[in-house]
């Protein structure tokens, strides 16, 4: 056999990168005419470049031992393509692979379309123009901080392929100036020194204080108190408030927000208090009830944490644990040593490390009620602006080892129904700013993984900003009734 020349490899990048090129537009029409999310391997192909395509069929072989390439998907979304498929996400890599292997097993078995009408059924000739797929739901964000900008960006992107979520408003206190208040949030919105540029256009009308984000017309609402406002003023109603202040987390002040006409229901981005349900979106979002009117997404590092430790307690058992978090610094710290209430937060968070508590261990128990007193919790602030790493330190009822461990969380994060909350990494090369913009609740470091007989340590990475973000739509998603089919079916595998 010969040997590939330099000029025959480089002729295939290229055959694959024109490929990509004939995907993107079909992607787009997916999205947008059938509001079909085409996905690989749980990575969204939406609005995607040549590269990323390219990088998401590498990332296959990484997490699956398959070889995948565009010749093996293009084919699979032109013929979707033409199926007339109603609403769902359909993951494009899991079906080229479930393709390649029935080719090998059955050589003369069937082709692209009649394989499709079997895995696809469901939603074949589902699509009916002009009938809309469900009722919008109107938001509002309470505040325009680090998390309130990141769900505007989310939102904003996921609105052209029938969401249903639209952002009709931002809450945000009175600056004085107001053209030059919309000016310096729009750009705040615009650029990002963690996470980037937005992709789009922004377009400011102080007059009518708006936002013009990609098409979508946002309401800026200037008010000191949910009490200030009537939200019906400005044609909304029936709104989901998303409190991402962090002022209130019990039941009497987030309560405020129902008292404002055209809310329905108040979500906080942070740890409630009191009876108020702490939902991890994935694990226990089935607790939530049509009478639960104010909810919590709970912190950061529980998302991060409760998926992996569920699946654990699943497999093996957790008879208890340590959870050690080293997390990126927060607007809550000074930036220079300082007067603050807290015990160590006054501290420079730029130039120190800072040992402070942290609730996770104890939240978890609020979305796994069967680990309620088992796990101890502390946390260190580092000087990273984002990205954080959980260091679960588990004592196992059942006895394993570090490659059967990691074989069952790589399992995990590609074949189960916590595909969105759990990523897994192979890589001794990988740091913090790796994951950056990583939308899963956390990050498995396989190589890091330590497990003798009843001792595991397991660690997770995550970007507590953006991954919590999508988080947060995720909930939003479910209290909104915005949710899609999602196929293969995992039972094919």
């Amino acid at each position: 056999m010969s040997q590939p020349t330099l000029d025959n490899i480089f002729q295939e990048w290229q055959s694959n990168e024109a490929l990509a090129e004939q995907m993107i537009p079909l992607v787009g029409l997916l999205y947008r005419q059938n509001n079909v999310v085409a996905t690989m391997f749980g990575r969204s192909l939406i609005k995607q470049s040549v590269i990323r395509i390219l990088k998401d069929h590498r990332f296959v072989r990484e997490i699956e031992g398959t070889e995948l390439t565009v010749d093996d998907t293009l084919p699979i979304i032109r013929a979707m393509v033409e199926l007339n498929l109603g609403p769902a996400h359909v993951d494009v890599g899991k079906l080229a692979v479930l393709l390649k292997r029935q080719s090998i097993e059955e050589p003369s078995g069937a082709d692209v379309e009649t394989f499709l009408r079997k895995e696809l059924g469901e939603i074949i000739d589902g699509y009916q123009p002009g009938v809309s797929t469900g009722e919008p739901q109107d938001v509002v964000l309470y505040g325009f901080g680090r998390i309130g900008r990141l769900l505007t960006r989310v939102m904003i992107e996921k609105a052209g392929g029938g969401n249903l979520l639209r952002l009709r408003a931002i809450v945000v206190r009175g600056r004085g100036d107001v053209a030059k208040d919309l000016e310096k949030r729009a750009s705040l919105l615009r650029r990002d020194s963690v996470h980037g540029p937005f992709e789009g256009t922004i377009d400011v009308d102080a007059e009518a204080r708006t936002l013009t984000v990609n098409g979508n017309m946002i309401q800026v609402i200037y008010a000191d108190s949910p009490s200030d406002i009537d939200y019906t003023d400005y044609g909304i109603d029936n709104a989901v408030i998303v409190d991402n202040t962090g002022i209130w987390r019990d039941e009497a002040g987030l309560g405020q927000h129902l008292e404002c006409r055209g809310a329905a229901k108040a979500l906080l981005t942070a740890p409630g208090k009191g009876d108020i349900k702490n939902i991890v979106y994935g694990v226990n979002h089935a607790d939530i009830g049509e009478e639960d009117r104010i909810l919590s997404a709970a912190s950061c590092t529980t998302n991060a944490i409760v998926p992996v430790l569920k699946v654990l307690n699943d497999e093996y058992g957790v008879a208890t644990g340590h959870v050690e978090t080293v997390h990126a610094y927060t607007n809550d710290q000074n930036l220079i040593d300082n007067y603050h209430a807290g015990d160590r937060r006054g501290r420079s968070a730029a130039l120190n490390m800072v040992l402070t508590e942290t609730g996770a261990a104890k939240a978890v128990a609020k979305a796994l009620p069967e680990l309620d007193g088992k796990l101890t919790g502390n946390a260190i602030r580092v000087p990273t602006p984002n990205v954080s790493m959980a260091i679960l330190n588990l004592t196992l009822e059942k006895s394993t080892d570090a490659e059967s461990l990691n074989d069952y969380l790589r399992g995990m994060s590609i074949h189960s129904a916590y595909q969105k909350q759990i990523d897994f990494v192979d890589s001794a090369e990988v740091v913090s700013s790796d994951f950056v913009g990583n939308r899963k609740a956390g990050i498995v470091d396989a190589k890091a993984t330590i497990a003798n007989g009843n001792h595991a340590v397991v660690y997770l990475w995550y970007d507590n900003e953006f991954g919590y973000s999508c988080q947060v739509i995720r909930l939003l998603q479910h209290i909104s009734h915005v949710n899609f089919l999602k196929l293969p079916h995992e039972k094919n595998r």
